[in-house]
């Protein structure tokens, strides 16, 4: 019995390491193909999730550095050159939370928001149909469905807390 046992967590692990090192490849070839697609724009795939973010009507406001750390799921400090080049390049602007005077918000302008709806987004969308080549609605849905138990099993483990076996 313990053979048995033994033998299917080894194909098991087998088969975690083929996953993650897939999912390392997805995030790789993500970054280089979805920069590809925007760089017209001068984006890139963080520039790209920073935009996104912020275009979400709960973001209408604004957001401050550490909402926004936290829903990309990145530190402080790799946000931080972004957000410089994007300041810069007058997608994003900073300003004193109305809240907590301590605290800055970030908020997309109009001319960011006119880089997103307008250039990037049908270039996003194309790039998707691509990516997403042969694969049915219901690909899509159950991909997105492990995903994010994936997502929230990492996320436990992140703050330190057991998966549930």
């Amino acid at each position: 019995m313990s053979t048995n046992t033994s033998s299917i967590q080894v194909a098991r692990m087998e088969l975690a390491n083929r996953l993650f090192f897939r999912l390392y490849q997805c995030a790789n070839l993500l970054h280089k193909t979805g920069s590809r697609a925007v760089e017209s724009e001068g984006l890139t795939t963080q520039q790209w999730a920073v935009l996104g973010a912020l275009s979400r009507e709960e973001a209408k406001s604004g957001m401050s550095v550490n909402e926004l750390a936290r829903y990309l799921m990145v530190s402080r400090q790799n946000l931080a050159g972004v957000m410089g080049r994007m300041e810069r390049d007058g997608h994003i602007h900073l300003e004193t939370d109305e809240k907590d005077r301590r605290s800055r918000l970030i908020k997309m302008t109009d001319s960011g928001r006119d880089v997103w709806l307008v250039h990037a987004m049908p270039k996003i969308h194309a790039y998707y149909e691509q990516a997403l080549n042969e694969f049915s609605m219901g690909d899509i849905t159950h991909t997105l469905h492990y995903l994010l138990k994936l997502l929230d099993n990492m996320q436990r483990l992140d703050h330190g807390v057991e998966a549930e076996a």
